[in-house]
């Protein structure tokens, strides 16, 4: 599967957002990378403030240009507001659900954990990080992964009890249940997502 492997920080500095968590650089230079990084203040485009945020959104989520299209078709065929459909479709995602019950740290640790076979589905292994779960999938930590200590120090630190609605975790048994797909305002990345439709709308 195509990620992206280049300069992370940079990334998160260009979109002023802490797209792979909290560093403290993004504090101390709170200004674009480059050398003009500081000085450059021209006014973006509408064109540029609609690409940052599909940038942004495609970053956050782990997603490259080609799926992320795919994702935005399906939204788009969707009842009800397309933007509001593609985060719903995104949030959908195992390797973001994985992320969102705190078994890995980030999304990118938890695509490889789902790659690594680590994770089931209704008790089958799935190994396809972009797999779309459905209301009532139970997500389960495979029994001989449980004594990995990346999960465990994860789900130590990160167990979200119910800090998203969408989703129910059981420590003790190390599963979760994808309780419903979730609503926008549910969700909470601050991607405008309206000008990502706009974007591809043109």
């Amino acid at each position: 599967m195509a990620k992206y492997i280049g300069p992370r920080l940079r990334v998160s500095r260009r979109l002023k957002e802490p797209i792979f968590g909290q560093h403290p650089t993004l504090e101390k230079k709170n200004y674009p990378p480059g050398m003009h990084g500081k000085t450059k203040k021209s006014k973006q485009s509408e064109y540029a403030v609609q690409l940052v945020e599909k940038q942004k959104a495609k970053y956050t989520y782990g997603v490259l240009e080609r799926q992320f299209r795919i994702f935005f078709n399906k939204a788009s065929h969707m009842k009800g507001m397309t933007g509001a459909n593609l985060l719903k479709l995104l949030e959908s995602r195992l390797d973001n659900t994985i992320f969102r019950l705190g078994v890995a740290p980030t999304r990118r640790a938890s695509r490889q954990l789902v790659s690594h076979r680590h994770i089931l589905v209704n008790g089958d292994i799935v190994n396809v990080p972009s797999y779309i779960l459905k209301p009532g999938d139970l997500i389960s930590v495979r029994e001989r992964s449980k004594a990995l200590e990346s999960i465990n120090n994860s789900v130590n630190v990160n167990a979200p009890g119910n800090k998203f609605p969408w989703l129910s975790w059981d420590a003790e048994k190390y599963q979760g249940t994808f309780v419903m797909a979730p609503e926008r305002e549910m969700i909470p990345e601050t991607i405008k997502e309206h000008l990502i439709v706009e974007l591809y709308s043109k």
